[in-house]
């Protein structure tokens, strides 16, 4: 930390009171800070108390005094080794995921060259709104780090998530963050994500729950560690376009295995998160099935085993699987990584609760050839995808 120059921006919101501590602690720690506020955001936290804190002087207008000098947002954006945006309102996330520039901190942001975090403060129901959800995505596309707003009491009195991480906790990610190696540069890694459809007839399929966002978590991690991302996704809503790697769009188990059969011999790492069907239909219909009788007998037939076909065909490549299971979950999950020749399993458990499909958190367990276990605690999924990558940098060195 020492050295670093951490530029701190500050929006309406209560949780503005949070940011004189972690002021404090960056300075503590031997980093330079340069505060940016919104004037809307004085009314939390004074720019004389940011000032004292920072040594440095308060920039919230373009222009600093009556003479007419001009701010530089320009060199503000250039000058900074990381732009933390904390507290990030609902507004501010809105206006940065839109690129409108009405005030000096988001034109800051608009022209910064350095990575960016935001850290979202305000009312449940807020964060919680689809057009939130979708701003915060955005900005995730772009690059930008999300520090999630974690669950406790928020200043409405309603209980759940909202609320803006700790200073401690700020702290803690801009520390990781800046520490990171780019240990991953070089490696060209091949995500697989989502579930498959496997059509029964033009209008209906067979599939199951998964979004594909852990999948996508994994993704976003291995690109901000250096590496040369391909993900290749099911049916979803991630608008994955928007993401900066190499996206590939399938619906079917075939297609799917199709897509990582020609990519994998130039693959230094696969990570296979998907939930592919494992049977389908043996002679899907040409035409809608009409509702005739009681019952409906469909033919059945297993699919390709992705994982299987890839261990066997492995060279150098570092192989992981991911096995969602029900019952004697690491015995089966074991098992599974033995038969497809893998080098790491991935479990989860539908028995956790908040685990599986579906969700923003995960809970899993990570299951090595050597039959060692690691298990980890109920995460967010972006949390779960650090500790994913981790292990495997650590079994790759």
């Amino acid at each position: 930390m020492k050295g670093k120059k951490i530029l701190i921006g500050i929006t309406a919101s209560i949780a503005a009171y949070k940011i004189a501590t972690l002021i404090r602690l960056l300075i503590k720690a031997g980093a330079e800070v340069q505060v940016i506020i919104t004037n809307d955001a004085k009314q939390f936290i004074t720019p004389l108390t940011l000032s004292t804190l920072s040594k440095k002087p308060v920039y919230s207008d373009f222009v600093k005094n009556d003479l007419g000098e001009w701010t530089n947002h320009v060199e503000l954006g250039l000058w900074a080794d990381l732009f933390l945006i904390a507290p990030a309102s609902a507004n501010t996330i809105a206006k940065m995921a839109n690129g409108i520039c009405d005030n000096l901190l988001l034109a800051t942001y608009l022209s910064a060259k350095c990575p960016v975090l935001f850290a979202p403060a305000m009312d449940l129901d807020m964060y919680i709104h689809p057009s939130t959800k979708k701003n915060i995505t955005t900005l995730e596309s772009y690059g930008n780090e999300l520090i999630s707003a974690r669950h406790g009491e928020l200043a409405s009195g309603l209980i759940g998530e909202g609320r803006m991480a700790e200073p401690e906790e700020l702290f803690s990610e801009i520390e990781s963050f800046l520490s990171k190696k780019k240990d991953l540069s070089n490696k060209k890694v091949l995500i697989t994500a989502g579930p498959t459809y496997e059509a029964i007839d033009p209008v209906r399929f067979i599939g199951n729950h998964s979004t594909g966002k852990m999948g996508l978590a994994l993704a976003l991690e291995c690109y901000n560690r250096g590496a040369e991302v391909s993900l290749i996704c099911g049916p979803n809503q991630l608008n994955l376009k928007e993401y900066p790697f190499n996206t590939i769009e399938v619906q079917s188990s075939t297609e799917m295995y199709n897509a990582c059969i020609e990519l994998f011999e130039h693959t230094n790492i696969a990570i296979m998160s998907a939930a592919v069907a494992d049977y389908k239909v043996a002679e899907v219909a040409s035409q809608k099935i009409k509702k005739k009788d009681d019952t409906l007998q469909l033919e059945l037939t297993k699919t390709i085993d992705i994982l299987s076909s890839l261990g066997k065909l492995k060279k150098k490549q570092l192989l992981v699987g991911f096995a969602l299971e029900t019952e004697n979950e690491k015995s089966n999950a074991s098992d599974k990584l033995v038969r497809k020749n893998a080098d790491m399993i991935v479990l989860n458990s539908l028995n956790d609760k908040g685990a599986g499909f579906g969700g923003d958190t995960n809970k899993i367990s990570i299951i090595h050839k050597d039959k060692h276990v690691i298990d980890f605690d109920l995460k967010n999924k972006k949390e779960v995808a650090v500790d994913i990558i981790n292990e495997i940098v650590s079994l790759m060195n």
